[in-house]
C-alpha cells in the first residue's frame, strides 16, 4: 500500500539525478554536470561591474517558462531558473553576442537554445536535486572606460602611489587640453 500512495504522490526529490551547474565569473563560462559526469559547457554572462552576479552556493527555488522582467523594462527571461531571494536567475538572452562577457544586471545569461535545454533538465531532475554554484571573481574595470573611480575612492592616477608616474602625468595633462 505504502508503495501505491508513493507512486500516486509523483516522483520524489531521491528519485532524480544529481545536477550540478557551475558558473564561473571570471571565465564566463558554464558547466554542467549530471552524476558527476559533465553534460555540457557553454559561454555564459554574468553581470556587469556595478550588477554583479552573487557568488555562492544556491538551490533554485522556482522555474518560469516565460518570465519578462518587471525591474528591467520587461525585458525577457526565457527559461528561467531563480535562484536568490533578490530574483537572480539564469536564463535565455537574445544578446548573444555578448556571451562569454560580463553584459548582466546580475542574472546568469545563456543562448536561447542552452536555456531551454537546462530548463528542461532542472524540470525533469528536480529542483531539490540541483545545485547551483557561483564562482570567480568579477573582472576588474569592466565598462570603466579606464577610470577606477568606482573601485577606489580616490583616483590612484592623481594622488597615491602612482601620482608622479608618467602615465598619471600624461592622464592629467590630457584633461587639461580644451
Amino acid at each position: 500500500m505504502a508503495v501505491v500512495v508513493a507512486a500516486l504522490a509523483g516522483p520524489s526529490t531521491a528519485m532524480g539525478a544529481e545536477v550540478l551547474i557551475s558558473v564561473n565569473k571570471a571565465t564566463q563560462r558554464m558547466t554542467v554536470m549530471v552524476d558527476g559526469a559533465e553534460r555540457y559547457s557553454w559561454l555564459v554572462s554574468t553581470g556587469l561591474a556595478d550588477y554583479a552576479t552573487p557568488t555562492g552556493a544556491f538551490t533554485p527555488s522556482r522555474l518560469v517558462k516565460d518570465h519578462y522582467s518587471k525591474e528591467w523594462d520587461d525585458a525577457p527571461m526565457p527559461h528561467s531558473i531563480f535562484f536568490t531571494d533578490s530574483g537572480h536567475a539564469i536564463h535565455g538572452s537574445q544578446a548573444i553576442r555578448r556571451l562569454g562577457t560580463p553584459a548582466s544586471h546580475g542574472c546568469v545569461r545563456l543562448a536561447p537554445e542552452n536555456a531551454k535545454v537546462l530548463f528542461g533538465l532542472v524540470m525533469s531532475e528536480g529542483l531539490g536535486n540541483t545545485r547551483i554554484e557561483v564562482t570567480g571573481v568579477d573582472p576588474i574595470g569592466i565598462g570603466s572606460g579606464g577610470s577606477y573611480s568606482r573601485l577606489t575612492s580616490f583616483d590612484p592616477l592623481t594622488s597615491g602611489i602612482m601620482a608622479d608616474s608618467p602615465a598619471a602625468r600624461l592622464q592629467i595633462e590630457t584633461r587639461r587640453r580644451p
